[in-house]
């Protein structure tokens, strides 16, 4: 299924690409005729001076009143045959946006949003920010912040972090071995922020990060079941005063309770 996919978007990709050229390729054809029209015309001696000058002028002011265009082809240009920073089926991030490259043309990019929403950019605009390209990336690494509480023996932490190397070595085809469970700090003195650092065996091209986070968060709830690591709330204080010969819970849970006899 992997070769299947990877040779569609491969097949996609030449299409794009092929027609881009063409595109490419039709307006300089025109630009070449044009001036091969004007050297013609010169060499033939049908164009005078005074003609000359005013064709020039009138070159100046489409050039004038389309620069903008021009930049924005030309940049386009750029960037699909100089940067080509990524291709047909890649996966990106574009403004903090997840998304798959539909289609590439001269001028505009096709993105598939995750909902399967078609976003066009123009290649102008892309030009100028920064793309994420995870088919391009090595393996990638992944982190998992969880807290327990500061009460926590040493044990009890040793024996979370051996489950969980275990866990990690029991799948290879998912993880690497090398990992790291740290401490990131310690928050009004009752809970402790913990976060492991584990590495992808892949890019996250394929999509199938959130399946393999979301299995070992699943199995890290049970390691903590098992081991007994828990958090508790702190003890609050809590002020009791009469209101209108009614008792109010002055910790603001909002409930009123009768006076005592």
């Amino acid at each position: 299924v992997k070769v299947y996919k990877e040779r569609k978007s491969l097949v996609h990709s030449l299409n794009d690409t092929k027609t881009a050229i063409e595109e490419l390729n039709k307006l300089v054809s025109a630009v070449l005729v044009l001036v091969m029209i004007v050297a013609w015309l010169l060499v033939m001696g049908f164009l005078s001076t005074q003609v000359l000058v005013f064709i020039s002028s009138q070159i100046l002011l489409v050039g004038f009143m389309f620069g903008s265009t021009a930049k924005t082809v030309f940049e386009a240009i750029v960037f699909v045959f100089v940067m080509h920073p990524f291709d047909v089926g890649d996966r990106c991030v574009i403004d903090g946006i997840q998304m798959v490259v539909e289609e590439m043309n001269l001028l505009t990019t096709v993105f598939l949003r995750y909902d399967n929403e078609k976003i066009f950019y123009p290649n102008s605009v892309l030009v100028g920010k920064p793309i994420s390209n995870f088919c391009r990336s090595p393996e990638m690494s992944d982190s998992v912040e969880f807290s327990v509480d500061v009460s926590t023996s040493m044990d009890e932490i040793g024996a979370m972090k051996d489950r969980i190397k275990g866990y990690l070595e029991s799948k290879p085809q998912y993880w690497r071995p090398a990992h790291s469970v740290l401490v990131l700090g310690i928050e009004d003195m009752n809970k402790m922020h913990m976060g492991l650092y584990i590495s992808h065996t892949m890019n996250f091209q394929s999509g199938e990060r959130g399946g393999r986070i979301s299995d070992l968060m699943v199995e890290m709830k049970k390691i903590f079941e098992e081991v007994g690591i828990k958090y508790h709330l702190p003890p609050q204080e809590v002020h009791v005063r009469y209101v209108g010969g009614l008792t109010a819970n002055a910790a603001g849970s909002g409930a009123v309770l009768p006076p005592p006899r």
